[in-house]
């Protein structure tokens, strides 16, 4: 049999590291599995002012490694690896990954959640020829050029502010008629004389030739059809959770997110979910890690007394 390992963590964001601070912090057997760069969905922000902690905000490309660098410190394990699947194995679980299987008596799933696509012609087309999830990785390629904000949250609002250093404009187009974002950041996007906001207004479609020239929208309410020049379309309109590898192992909301109790734990035995990925998350950075914190506590008093309550 393969090793076993105390704690298994599937994601390497502000959960997932931090549940493996707590675990070797406890001399847990902890191993870490994460396809890309530490820090999740942080790195695609610019300038984060609500961890507390950094009065002067943060970068998620800071934070992100700052976070492996603390829980390897305390001796957790990193595999750089493409999760495929989870199985029981009698009272072990198996996560199965593109580099081989790892076996651990208790799993915490913290695999965050990936940006929902529009599903509108044009999209996958211009992927990298225009269209970006990623202000701050690619919002210097449209220096003095219009582009569209697409999403009505912080993430959409603080990108088409950290967009108005390049482009000549920022038009977000919202299918609502007023933001979800926080006070703070709607206060700043409306004060910025670069931002502008089509409200009510969905994507019907991204067009272009080498690379995005316009975005076609519509009026959810009269259906009128109007067009938009832009060279780039940032799009922050909702997340899909990471759940597939998980092949009907772990409960799911509607949502496809993991249903667990106030421990994170779900019904399966030393099967935990933290942050994005569990059903009911405020999908906060602050409150995934303390999803994190949270999950690798309940997993070390499992390991300990060996009680799984029946209706987790």
């Amino acid at each position: 049999m393969a090793d076993v390992f105390d704690v298994l963590i599937v994601g390497g964001g502000a959960a997932g590291y931090t549940a493996g601070l707590f675990a070797a912090r406890d001399r847990c057997r902890a191993l870490l599995i994460e396809k890309f760069t530490a820090g999740g969905q942080v790195l695609n922000c610019e300038h984060i002012t609500n961890f507390p902690g950094f009065p002067q905000g943060v970068a998620g490309y800071t934070l992100g490694p700052a976070l492996q660098e603390q829980a390897t410190a305390a001796g957790l394990q990193v595999a750089m690896n493409e999760v495929t699947a989870v199985h029981r194995a009698d009272d072990l679980l198996r996560v199965d990954t593109d580099g081989g299987s790892h076996v651990g008596r208790t799993l915490i799933v913290a695999s965050g959640s990936r940006f929902t696509p529009l599903g509108v012609p044009g999209e996958e087309e211009f992927v990298g020829r225009g269209i970006s999830h990623c202000a701050s990785c690619d919002g210097s390629f449209f220096m003095q050029k219009p582009v569209v904000v697409v999403g009505g949250g912080d993430a959409a609002v603080d990108e088409a502010l950290h967009l108005t250093q390049y482009a000549s404009s920022v038009t977000v187009v919202h299918r609502r008629d007023t933001l979800r974002a926080c006070a703070s950041l709607q206060e700043r996007g409306r004060r910025e004389r670069k931002i502008s906001f089509r409200w009510n207004t969905v994507v019907r479609g991204i067009e272009g030739g080498d690379g995005v020239e316009r975005v076609q929208v519509a009026d959810v309410g009269t259906g009128q059809n109007a067009t938009i020049p832009a060279s780039g379309v940032f799009i922050y309109a909702g997340l899909t959770p990471n759940t597939g590898f998980l092949e009907g192992l772990a409960p799911l909301d509607a949502r496809e997110q993991i249903v667990t109790d106030r421990w994170m734990r779900t019904r399966v035995p030393g099967l935990l979910a933290a942050g994005d990925v569990r059903a009911e998350s405020a999908r906060q950075l602050v409150t995934a890690a303390g999803d994190g914190a949270t999950a690798a506590l309940a997993a070390v008093r499992y390991l300990r007394d060996g009680h799984w309550p029946a209706e987790a």
